[in-house]
């Protein structure tokens, strides 16, 4: 039969009378009167618990207004805390009253309160059942009460982290010392205290912390109150702390990256370096070598692209990551480590590599070509049975998209074999495209093409002689439209007459915000890419860098 734990309020107003008769149990009468009750207020506690745990804390203070004078009170009576299992209830109450995203300044004050709360039992000893004699001790030892408690906090802190260390062996999930059931315990106390910088070194012990169980053993509310306070910058974590909470909790990774590309996105950032930095900083390129963490936030790049037709701006970001977790995985240290082209096991490994090959500069477009000619060869062999398969072959180029900015450069270059670079920028741009329609964008992306290196000699220059090469291309696919913006913003950049119009040209051809954010994307990679500090065109970054800037303005 199953237990009833409804509370009544004729029991509450009982208790709650009761509470305010004891007081702090200073006199005879009191304490006789608290140690007679004790067995059946815990009881009640229990009961209170029990009915707290299934609400959030706006519902429970609805249900139950004078919980916290009920609880305020206990919490200062020494009998009660030291009875039995009464302390260690009286603190999941406290936890179950706590507000994870507090709305308003009633919730702060409230949450402030639970954590003083918190603070006072998990410093009460059991010897402390005369409060002038305590205090008359913390004054010998030269503290204030205040002083004391937090080193009683400290010293607690340290040794349940000595505690938890009979858990961790080398990273390896071992059966140690302290019981699954503890383990989820204590996590469950630390969700309130989780901002109190003397606690850090006890969340980060408990996540580095494994049970004997294949189960989660630390509590869900654990878990995503640290991932929350770390993501919003309220406490600070050691990586391989946050590296452990992400693998061991799927809705804390999934939401530090969708947290990070919302942040990225919303902001209109003037150059890659500061996106990198974002990146960077989030901890998730570095949480990526972990293949676990890669395939997960890898899947969720996939998704938000189909969702949104490949975004630029998160083709971009996408791009970006990937450049940072290829850096994070050299400066890997490990002697057993993932080569670099496992993390694209299901990809055509040949392909794989060379996207991550960092030839020369005079081996560039011959490297483009070989993986121009690959390219062709995968995409239009029988092993391409669905757009599932054409679209894995995608991403992965899209991941190392750095590749199509230097086939647009290297175009403008008058290559030797101009058609495998076109080719290889039609099908980034079109993938989708069956052979004919791929066939009629080369087509298009021809023209274009030659019509632009006929100006790009050319010193005087108008926004009207490229309307009329635009015009004149009889551009209609999409793709082709998007390839003609990418060799159009290249022409800019770097030939003698673009450096001239290029304010003006863009002005005109960013009216709408997918226009807009093609064209930032582009100049983007490019500042970045040709940026003074590295082997290229001081002057074009300096130009991209400025266009910038005054997008930035119109946004």
């Amino acid at each position: 039969m199953a237990e009833d734990t409804t509370v009544s309020k004729l029991d509450f107003k009982y208790w709650l009378d009761k509470a305010t008769e004891w007081g702090q149990a200073t006199t005879l009468e009191s304490q006789k009167d608290v140690c007679h009750h004790l067995p059946q207020l815990q009881e009640f506690l229990q009961q209170i618990y029990e009915t707290l745990k299934h609400m959030n804390s706006v519902v429970a203070i609805q249900q139950f207004p004078l919980i916290g004078q009920l609880l305020g009170r206990l919490c200062w009576n020494p009998f009660v805390i030291g009875y039995d299992e009464s302390q260690k209830i009286l603190m999941w109450c406290l936890c179950c009253l706590y507000s994870s995203q507090p709305q308003n300044p009633v919730e702060l004050k409230a949450n402030s309160w639970i954590q003083s709360l918190l603070c006072h039992l998990l410093s009460s000893s059991k010897w402390e059942s005369n409060e002038a004699e305590t205090n008359t001790f913390i004054s010998a030892l030269g503290y204030t009460s205040a002083d004391y408690y937090s080193h009683v906090v400290k010293n607690m802190v340290s040794s349940l982290v000595t505690e938890l260390k009979g858990n961790q062996f080398n990273g390896l999930n071992v059966q140690g010392r302290v019981s699954d059931s503890r383990l989820s315990e204590i996590s469950l106390l630390c969700v309130p205290l989780i901002t109190l910088p003397d606690l850090t070194p006890l969340l980060e012990a408990l996540l580095l912390c494994h049970g004997s169980a294949s189960q989660e053993v630390l509590s869900s509310e654990f878990l995503e109150a640290v991932n929350e306070a770390f993501l919003k910058k309220k406490i600070s974590l050691t990586e391989a702390a946050v590296f452990s909470l992400w693998l061991r909790h799927l809705p804390s990774l999934e939401k530090a990256t969708f947290d990070l590309l919302d942040q990225l996105v919303s902001t209109h950032m003037t150059s890659l370096e500061e996106v990198a930095c974002v990146i960077k900083d989030s901890l998730l390129p570095q949480a990526a070598i972990h293949p676990a963490i890669f395939i997960i936030i890898d899947e969720i790049f996939k998704n938000i692209l189909l969702e949104t037709d490949g975004a630029p701006e998160v083709m971009t970001i996408l791009q970006v990551f990937t450049q940072l977790f290829v850096q994070a995985h050299q400066n890997e240290n490990k002697q057993h480590k993932f080569p670099l082209k496992a993390y694209f096991s299901h990809c055509h490994q040949p392909l794989v590599v060379a996207l991550l090959g960092r030839p020369s500069a005079t081996h560039c477009s011959q490297h483009l070509k070989y993986i121009s000619e690959m390219l062709k060869t995968l995409v239009e062999g029988e092993s391409i049975r669905s757009f599932a398969d054409l679209f894995e072959i995608w991403f992965l180029v899209a991941h190392f998209g750095e590749w199509l900015d230097v086939a647009a450069e290297q175009l403008l270059k008058a290559p030797a074999d101009p058609d495998a670079l076109l080719w290889l920028l039609a099908f980034y741009y079109s993938p989708q495209n069956e052979n004919q329609q791929r066939t009629q964008t080369m087509v298009e992306a021809r023209e274009i093409y030659s019509q632009l290196m006929m100006l790009f000699s050319c010193t005087a220059l108008s926004v009207r002689d490229l309307q009329d090469v635009v015009h004149k291309a009889e551009i209609k696919q999409s793709g082709a439209q998007h390839l003609t913006t990418h060799l159009l913003i290249n022409f800019l950049l770097f030939s003698s007459g673009g450096h001239m119009i290029a304010q003006e040209y863009i002005s005109h051809v960013t009216g709408t915000r997918e226009a807009s954010q093609e064209v930032r994307g582009l100049l983007l990679r490019t500042a970045h890419r040709v940026r003074p500090s590295a082997e290229g065109n001081p002057r074009a970054a300096a130009l991209a860098n400025d266009l910038l800037q005054k997008l930035a303005s119109r946004a």
